[in-house]
């Protein structure tokens, strides 16, 4: 038995050890067991616009370099020269077809091949002039590029399981591929990265945490009937990755009401979706959605912006984290002004949001200081149901089963509970080609 998970099916009952939380020996063995056995978010192509593009990022604590190198294509390279192992790229953006180390100069182009050695001939010409070293493995789905360590790990789209289709939710709300827009949001959190992972889908907090952004809506709209609401979903996606699914009504709980010009222009653009995917894909559509890929990765679509969140952490009481904002590149320039004010309010370091999450999470953490007369965390919601809402806790217990198994080696089985229907389970009609990776 874990001594990290006790999962009761009787009771039933799910509960987590806070020492996951705390002990600076978990996260030494999550870095090993998990990080460098997953995929993971490095990021979006369309960050890389034109050849000769990258950008720096860190991933499982490895400094990379994210590029486009001279022919277009993607490219992910340690950043590391492979000399004295000094940083070849301190930038955290730029366009270059060369990359030349400050420390002793040695230069590579942006295809990782070693151009030029100072004193070149000091070397013999039997030297083995090394080139850039890059992660085990790349590829990328819709735009969304991962890397993994692993050299035997499974590939990308058997690793996303039923992810992809909520991948596909959020990249097909443009007929032309969404992009990321520049800048990003990065802010630290000081508390264990995985509460950040639980917070990213818990449906429950929202009415108790966020409710200044609440009744900003609410304000904003008039009296709604919770019945307007609809139904909502949490989903076991496999291989530790979850989501809690909204229904088309949404839209109504986030973000203050379109102008009538932009509900115009937003319901010429689901008039088109629909001739292109069938009216269940873009219902589907239309709700929102909050999806975890494990470990790490959080996409968040709550119809008025969608948010790439990428969580890292630094100690085991605390984290980094770095938000990006993806669009449909196509919507005109007031729609995008509007979505963008919205998501503004809401996310990020100065919204009514965030700052609500960040200050919860550290009160857990500094609580976790009592974890010898308080050690559990209770993760039980919605466990004796036969269907599963956006405010029970499914999709964390389907998280923390697969981070248990990996750490620990014990595998647990799935809950068992209704399967999805109505508008949970639309699909593109037959019609509708498949997306590629």
């Amino acid at each position: 038995m874990s001594e990290y998970v006790i999962d009761d099916r009787e009771m039933p009952r799910f509960r987590v050890n806070r020492k996951a939380m705390i002990a600076p020996e978990v996260l030494a063995e999550e870095r090993d067991l998990i990080f460098d056995h997953s995929w993971l978010f490095v990021g979006h192509e369309t960050e890389l616009r034109k050849p000769n593009d990258f950008r720096t990022r860190r991933v499982a604590g490895r400094p990379v370099i994210f590029a486009r190198d001279s022919a277009g294509a993607v490219r992910v390279w340690i950043n590391s020269c492979p000399h004295r192992g000094a940083m070849l790229c301190r930038e955290p953006a730029g366009n270059g077809r060369f990359m030349t180390c400050m420390y002793h100069g040695w230069s590579f182009n942006n295809a990782g091949r070693l151009v030029s050695v100072p004193d070149d001939a000091s070397y013999g010409p039997g030297f083995d002039r090394p080139g850039l070293a890059s992660p085990a493995k790349v590829d990328s789905y819709r735009g969304f590029v991962f890397l993994s360590f692993d050299p035997d790990i499974v590939d990308l789209p058997t690793y996303l399981a039923d992810a992809k289709e909520y991948l596909d939710l959020v990249a097909d709300q443009s007929l032309s591929g969404m992009e990321v827009l520049p800048g990003a949001h990065e802010y630290s959190v000081k508390a264990n990265w995985k509460l950040l992972v639980e917070n990213s889908y818990d449906g429950y907090h929202a009415t108790s945490a966020h409710q200044r952004y609440l009744e900003m809506v609410l304000a904003a709209r008039g009296a709604i009937d919770p019945k307007a609401l609809g139904d909502s979903r949490g989903v076991d996606l496999g291989n530790g990755h979850g989501v809690v699914a909204g229904g088309p009504s949404t839209g109504l709980l986030f973000g203050r009401p379109l102008s009538p010009e932009a509900e115009v222009e937003r319901d010429g653009r689901l008039a088109r979706f629909r001739e292109a995917y069938g009216d269940a894909w873009v219902d589907r559509m239309t709700g929102g959605r909050n999806l975890v890929i494990f470990p790490n990765l959080v996409v968040i679509d709550l119809v008025m912006g969608v948010i790439i969140r990428k969580i890292d952490p630094v100690t085991p009481d605390y984290m980094e984290v770095t938000a990006w904002q993806l669009v449909p590149p196509d919507e005109s320039a007031d729609l995008r002004r509007q979505r963008l004010d919205n998501f503004l309010t809401f996310w990020g370091p100065g919204g009514l949001a965030t700052p609500d999450d960040v200050e919860a999470l550290e009160t857990c953490q500094k609580s976790f200081a009592s974890a010898r007369e308080l050690p559990w965390s209770d993760i039980s919601r919605g466990m004796n149901k036969p269907v599963v809402s956006a405010n029970d806790e499914l999709q964390m217990r389907t998280w923390w089963r697969r981070w248990n198994e990996l750490m620990t080696g014990e595998k647990l089985p799935p809950e068992n509970h209704d399967p999805i229907d109505g508008v949970f389970a639309g699909r593109r009609t037959a019609s509708q080609m498949e997306p590629t990776a």
